[in-house]
């Protein structure tokens, strides 16, 4: 993809499955403009506000292990700012989203969140009565009436920030618009090559 091609680059929902979030960060910055705008919100996967954490904490407490992301620890305001301040981005800001959904009943809760890819293959593989046991401990947990409608609270960690008008992320953006003024056998790597060459001359480095 071309850099500096966009306004705004967002991730949503996706950072904590990232196996190098520092990584993914870096290329949503590529890809923006001077000015431009980086942001994700992913759900706070290990301060409780993950939409199946109560089914996810009764399976651990049976001793299962469902698939769950390999980067959690970039779901948390912290790790988020501190990605988004080491890839350069000013004006940063972290929010919290708080959402509610409502289920008709305990066994609309359970339809809904047995088809999520985190829980749907280890219930799968488990046996009829092993599922029957979880359900009644999820049950519980929130403390459900299967006859009366749930209220369910879950929470996303949100950050965003600016790419600044001056910044090194635009040594890609730049040589990319001299490339397609220049035309001809000008290309981007062309261009990043005789800069490279200018830095040396000029500031010997």
């Amino acid at each position: 993809m071309p850099a500096g091609r966009f306004d705004a680059a967002v991730m949503a929902l996706v950072i904590a499955f990232v196996p190098d979030p520092r990584k993914g960060v870096a290329e949503m910055v590529r890809v923006i403009g001077p000015g431009g705008i980086a942001a994700t919100y992913i759900w706070d996967m290990l301060g409780g506000g993950f939409p199946l954490d109560p089914i996810l904490v009764e399976m651990r407490a049976m001793g299962l292990s469902p698939t769950r992301p390999p980067r959690m620890e970039a779901s948390q305001i912290e790790m988020l700012r501190g990605l988004w301040t080491g890839a350069g981005l000013e004006a940063v800001e972290t929010r919290e989203i708080t959402v509610q959904r409502t289920f008709a009943d305990f066994d609309d809760f359970w339809t809904s969140c047995a088809k999520a890819p985190s829980i749907g293959p280890t219930l799968a593989a488990m046996s009829a009565g092993d599922v029957a046991k979880l359900k009644d401990s999820v049950r519980m947990r929130l403390a459900a009436d299967s006859a009366g409608p749930i209220t369910r609270t879950a929470r996303a960690n949100a950050i965003k920030g600016r790419l600044p008008l001056c910044h090194t992320a635009m040594i890609p953006w730049t040589a990319q618009f001299v490339a397609e003024v220049a035309g001809g056998e000008w290309d981007v790597e062309r261009v990043l090559e005789l800069g490279k060459l200018n830095a040396r001359r000029v500031y010997g480095i």
